[in-house]
């Protein structure tokens, strides 16, 4: 797939402390890439030598095939987690000055506004002031303004921060709606749900250090482990419990059904099937419930950077 954004071996640091070491990152073009890490971890200092506030000391970032440069920055529409709207402006005036900075006319810059106003029912805030209006409902507004230039690179960091969940899925879908004509985003965020629900490709950076990449269900493959939560109807529970762990191992299992069941997660050895799994079982009692363990983007995180403090 053709790469929009590529680091390669990025570092930098302030004084004596290592912001990133070595980076090297390719998003994909068209794609939603989710850049993850602790809190700390060098994220924020990355997605500011993007967009050029700060420079890297070493290593090259390449956007759209040329080395990023100044002009760059109106092909890219950044949504910072710490807000950065005028309280005083109104909410119209603000929103045309800062589209007239990303290069559009006044007049398109207005055609634009009053499309996206419309498509988030916010047109009666126009004349409002920031100051008037709550943190979620100023979100939208600085929503609207990292997308309205139409940029081929977006960068979201944290960008369900202030939203109810019905905002957040509000805003969920446009970011998705972006991506499927065509634009590419970048998404920082804490909120594993969010990664499972809109990710293509993810990267996680510990401790200044790329620990993991590559797309999210090649990963998920890479991580699962054969284990399978199984809920059975049995009339002799502490009976079949000891006759499985004699020939399985089993793990802590807590899941939600409908049914009073025997509740099990067990871990296949290599190389036997599930299928030999549910023979034996059905001999035991009725399968209510069988379903494999896929590790979330929540239990690889937690792993990985478990493992990596382990290994360091």
């Amino acid at each position: 797939m053709d790469k929009l954004l590529i680091a390669n071996t990025v570092s930098k640091s302030f004084g004596a402390f290592k912001a990133l070491d070595n980076v090297s990152i390719e998003v994909p073009r068209g794609s939603i890439f989710g850049l993850l890490g602790p809190n700390g971890a060098g994220k924020t200092t990355f997605i500011r030598i993007i967009n050029q506030i700060t420079m890297p000391d070493t290593g090259t970032v390449i956007l759209d095939g040329e080395p990023l440069k100044p002009a760059h920055i109106r092909n890219i529409g950044y949504l910072p987690e710490e807000r950065g709207l005028y309280k005083s402006m109104k909410v119209g005036e603000q929103a045309l000055y800062l589209s007239q900075l990303k290069g559009l006319s006044r007049q398109e810059a207005k055609t634009r506004l009053k499309y996206w106003f419309e498509r988030l029912e916010i047109g009666d805030w126009w004349n409002k002031k920031i100051q008037e209006l709550s943190k979620g409902m100023a979100q939208k507004i600085q929503f609207v303004v990292t997308v309205l230039h139409e940029p081929k690179l977006l960068i979201f960091d944290e960008p369900f921060s202030g939203f109810d969940p019905i905002n957040a899925n509000l805003i969920k879908d446009e970011i998705l709606r972006l991506r499927d004509e065509g634009a590419t985003v970048i998404f920082s965020t804490h909120r594993m749900e969010s990664v499972e629900e809109m990710c293509d490709h993810i990267a996680l950076i510990h401790q200044s250090r790329k620990i993991l990449d590559g797309k999210l269900i090649d990963i998920k493959r890479e991580y699962r482990a054969n284990t399978y939560d199984i809920g059975l109807i049995t009339e002799n529970p502490v009976e079949v419990t000891a006759g499985l762990k004699a020939r399985f191992e089993l793990l802590p299992t807590q899941f939600k059904t409908i049914n009073e069941e025997l509740q099990l997660r067990i871990k296949l050895p290599e190389g036997v099937a599930a299928n030999n799994l549910v023979s034996h079982l059905t001999t035991l009692g009725t399968l209510s419930h069988f379903v494999e363990v896929i590790p979330s983007a929540n239990d690889i995180f937690i792993q990985t950077v478990s493992n990596s403090k382990n290994f360091n």
